[in-house]
């Protein structure tokens, strides 16, 4: 049964009925007592004999009394009466409330109702009063609503449904139905008024018809507002789209359903740099502020769409900005049909699409007008692009006089002011050049300069890079100069150390200064070694390694170089790709590294060897200067230690530089490690921070075997041996032949043929390569071999070659040089067959090479 939607509140309460409850008195009290004063007078007078059984009969029907009490109370027949419940006004706050009420007990019966309930729910008196779930059993509507509350009751907790009720005609129209607002909860906290049940229904049909008008407004105002002739369209302080109208997102071709759910940022629809514009506004805190931008849209498609937009903002009290409401007004009709609007457009476009940021400042400096790349360029500094600003802050303190002398030239009419190019402000090192021009006469009231500003920052940032690869080169092939000129010396030196030797036996006094003599010469060959590396020019034999095995292999050697103060982690990358090094060479790379990493963390630390496999993608995403996208194996040596200075280390890899104590390194370690890198192929770079610690980043190209030439071995070639060590010792290295010594070092050369000429062979000297060419002429070519220098006067070796191959072909030769033999293979056609043995060598290392070479292939 549905009730009637009005009722009268006053109507008194109907409720089931219960027994009258009877007042206290204290007549009736004081009755009592004064009876059993006199009961106990009576007895006392009567004597205590005669008493006795009366005595005992009182006590026995007071017992008897008691314990009856005691069972009704148990049994729920008596009750202790609570005032609380008798209090009239809580009675009439329940019974004349508003919304409908009733309790129901845990077996769903309801044991109080108020006037209201009755009336809501269709009861005609107390009699017919029955719970919720009965009222509306059978109402489709209303049911699974119902049915939650019902759950909730009997779980003891809280529960509100709004449910709309049919009229009695079925009708869903609002005049014949109605809404109700249900609420159920326990009566209270305690065990027992837990299990009871409070219900109470309202009528809010008045307020949903409210709430339903003022939606039907909304609608109306948004309906109206999407398809206004203009945009519109808000921006949180994150600078994400949250409202959008039709107009706007037609004009963009966007979907509205892109809009507010993270999809579109301001960025997204505002071409170039404008965005910064609309975020340039100076905060005042509790201000609102209107500006007034010409800009160009972004269409979803890329096609610029130019507009006016009125720009509104407002801050809070502490300066927050809020959300914008900004209008936007197409300015494209304008374009078409207006010449001067056309202008207009042109000339925004022109100076806010500028790659060049523009301001017109006063004579203080303070910026009155500005374009987006300019407000790009102060919020990048962390600046406010506003007129309230100066320009000078956006120029270091140091180079702010150039920038004011500039537009002082301005603010006083010349021209041809000299561009300015100053340190940017700001967290990080940035340059821009600054032009500056002053405006007309009459202007320079408001505006004193126009000054425009490139930055410039990745220009230095190139030039310094090639400047500083130019100078490495330099270095490279100055100190390549050296160690060659030295390695002759050396040769020389090492060459009549083997003839004293073979002169002087161990027991003789002067044979250990002669092994002195021997030590030194390999040191400085040693070194010379090193200077040939960073300069690229030393001779690597190649092979396709396994990084991780290598690593493991210098585990032992490592922490032995690093002592016990530092601990050694190596962190190795699974299935690490293959790479092709020097593995000689790429040990000598780990162990310069590791050794500095020891003598940086004289106290103690940690030394970290990682390895990992960078894709192509991932090195990309590194954007190392010089370093192309490719696959690489990376080796990462981090320490502990002090690091390294910021203004010293674009010096480490200088040959000759140090920051030790004098005598406690050469300063070519560094080096060393930066020339085998770049001669293997890969790349070098540092991170360090003073106090932290510092980490040394190798890339080496990853080897793929199927990219690789395939070549036959050729026996003849020494790209496959190691020329530069000494063979083992042989029974016989005495022979016969002819030699054509070909050296422009006279004491070199007279050494080297004294030292074959002891071993068999017969020796032709010549000291450069039109000599040779002579000497074979008059030989009429019958030479066995010929051992060559490669870098001499007017012809060196490669062309020697060439010309002595083409008179005859089979004549086997030897180069011997300071230099890689890849520094001059390449001057060689390819596949060109010949030997070769790097200085300084000793006389042993000379004559098995030439034994190895005349031998029958």
């Amino acid at each position: 049964m549905i009730a009637q939607s009005d009722h009268d509140p006053s109507q008194p309460p109907m409720t089931e009925q219960e027994p009258a409850r009877r007042n206290g008195s204290i007549v009736l009290v004081l009755l009592v007592a004064g009876g059993i004063v006199a009961a106990a007078l009576a007895l006392m007078i009567i004597g205590r004999a005669q008493a006795e059984p009366y005595i005992l009969g009182s006590l026995a029907l007071l017992a008897t009394v008691g314990l009856f009490n005691l069972f009704a109370f148990a049994a729920g027949i008596i009750r202790f009466a609570d005032r609380a419940t008798d209090d009239p006004v809580m009675g009439h706050i329940a019974d004349h409330a508003y919304d409908g009420l009733a309790v129901t007990d845990p077996r769903g019966h309801v044991v109080y109702s108020n006037a209201n309930y009755l009336t809501l729910t269709g009861a005609a008196s107390a009699q017919d009063v029955r719970p919720v779930e009965r009222v509306f059993i059978g109402n489709p509507d209303v049911s699974e609503a119902v049915f939650r509350l019902l759950k909730a009751a009997r779980e003891g907790k809280r529960q509100q449904e709004e449910v709309r009720i049919a009229g009695n005609d079925g009708s869903q129209d609002s005049a014949h139905g109605r809404w109700l607002r249900m609420r159920v909860r326990p009566l209270g906290h305690g065990k027992h008024e837990a299990k009871y049940a409070v219900w109470s229904i309202a009528d809010i049909t008045r307020d949903r018809e409210r709430q339903e008008d003022v939606f039907q407004e909304l609608q109306h105002a948004i309906e109206y507002l999407d398809h206004a002739p203009c945009g519109f369209f808000s921006v949180n302080p994150a600078g994400d789209l949250v409202y959008i109208n039709a107009t706007l997102a037609n004009w963009l071709d966007h979907d509205l359903a892109e809009i507010g759910s993270g999809g579109l940022k301001l960025t997204d629809i505002v071409s170039g740099d404008g965005a910064s514009l609309l975020t340039s506004i100076a905060a005042v805190p509790g201000e609102v502020k209107t500006e007034v931008f010409d800009i160009d849209l972004r269409m979803r498609g890329g096609k610029a769409v130019p507009v006016r937009l009125y720009h509104k903002l407002a801050f809070g009290a502490d300066g927050a900005p809020g959300a914008s409401r900004t209008l936007a007004i197409s300015r494209a009709r304008d374009e078409r049909s207006d010449p001067q609007r056309a202008a207009e457009v042109r000339f925004v476009r022109f100076f806010d699409h500028t790659p060049m940021a523009i301001a017109t400042v006063d004579r203080a400096g303070a910026v009155v007008r500005a374009n987006a790349r300019f407000a790009k360029l102060a919020q990048s500094l962390g600046l406010e692009a506003s007129a309230s600003n100066s320009i000078f802050r956006t120029v270091n303190a140091r180079d702010r006089g150039s920038l004011m002398a500039a537009i002082n030239q301005a603010a006083e009419g010349q021209g041809d002011i000299a561009p300015v190019e100053v340190m940017l402000d700001g967290g990080k090192e940035r340059w821009g050049q600054f032009f500056v021009t002053a405006v007309e006469a009459d202007e320079r009231e408001t505006e004193a300069a126009i000054v425009y500003m490139l930055e410039t920052t990745e220009r230095r940032a190139l030039e310094n890079q090639i400047n500083q690869s130019q100078k490495m080169d330099m270095v490279g092939q100055l100190a390549g100069g050296i160690a060659h000129d030295f390695n002759n010396v050396l040769s020389a030196i090492m060459m009549a150390n083997d003839f004293l030797l073979n002169a002087h036996k161990p027991t003789d006094p002067s044979f250990q200064d002669i092994m002195q003599i021997k030590q030194n010469a390999t040191r400085a060959a040693t070194l010379v070694r090193q200077l040939l590396a960073f300069s690229r020019k030393q001779t690597l034999r190649p092979q396709v390694l396994d990084l991780g095995e290598a690593l493991s292999d210098l585990t032992m050697l490592l922490r032995r170089l690093i002592g016990e103060k530092v601990k050694f982690d190596p962190v190795h990358g699974r299935d690490l790709w293959p790479v092709k090094v020097d593995v000689s060479q790429f040990e000598q790379v780990i162990v310069n590294l590791a050794v500095n990493a020891r003598d940086a963390m004289p106290d103690g630390g940690k030394l970290t060897i990682k390895t990992a496999n960078v894709s192509t993608q991932e090195a990309e995403r590194l954007s190392h200067k010089g370093m192309p996208p490719a696959d690489y194996v990376r080796i990462d040596v981090s320490d502990t230690g002090t690091g390294i200075p910021a203004d010293i280390v674009d010096k480490i890899f200088e040959p000759f530089f140090s920051t030790k104590e004098v005598g406690k390194g050469t300063g070519l370690g560094l080096s060393t490690v930066y020339g085998i890198v770049k001669q293997t192929g890969g790349f070098v770079y540092v991170d360090s921070e003073e106090g932290k610690g510092t980490t040394f980043h190798i890339f080496l190209p990853r080897h793929r075997p199927e990219q690789e030439p395939q070549h036959e071995p050729q026996a003849a070639n020494s790209a496959i041996k190691d020329a530069a060590a000494a063979p083992k010792p042989k029974a016989d290295l005495t022979g016969q032949g002819t030699i054509l010594l070909v050296e422009d070092e006279e004491g070199l050369r007279s050494l080297n043929a004294r030292g074959l000429r002891s071993r068999g062979y017969t020796v032709i000297e010549a000291s450069n390569g039109i000599a040779a060419l002579d000497a074979l002429e008059e030989r009429n070519g019958a030479i066995d071999l010929v051992v060559s220098d490669v870098v001499m006067p007017e012809m060196d070796g490669p062309t020697l070659l060439r010309k002595m191959r083409g008179r005859n072909p089979d004549l086997k030769i030897i180069f011997v040089s300071g230099y890689a033999e890849d520094a001059f293979a390449k001057s060689l056609e390819e596949n060109e067959k010949f030997d070769f043995l790097a200085k300084p060598f000793a006389l042993s290392a000379l004559v098995a090479k030439v034994k190895e070479t005349m031998a029958p292939s």
